[in-house]
């Protein structure tokens, strides 16, 4: 499923437009963004989490030649899943 049939799907769920679903979908999202990029973690009970995580650096192989290279820290976006979402895809 992409963005344009995600629109679709909560449009004719939720009983709006698809230019209204597209507009709160995409304030949505930003907002999530915004809130992990600036190190903040965002629950959505059911759902899921979103988080930023650090990543320690670590010493990685260049494909081409196999020379060994650092590979700095950086952070990372994560998303964890809730008991209902994965309850959802892999009943028990």
């Amino acid at each position: 499923m992409n963005k344009g049939e995600l629109v679709d799907a909560i449009a004719e769920k939720a009983n709006v437009s698809k230019k209204h679903a597209d507009a709160v979908l995409t304030a949505a999202l930003e907002a999530i963004m915004e809130a992990v990029s600036s190190g903040e973690k965002v629950t959505l009970v059911g759902f899921g989490s979103f988080e930023p995580r650090e990543r320690k650096a670590r010493e990685g192989r260049n494909p081409k030649t196999g020379d060994k290279m650092e590979i700095p820290a950086t952070k990372v976006p994560a998303f964890s899943p809730g008991k209902l979402f994965k309850e959802k895809v892999a009943p028990q």
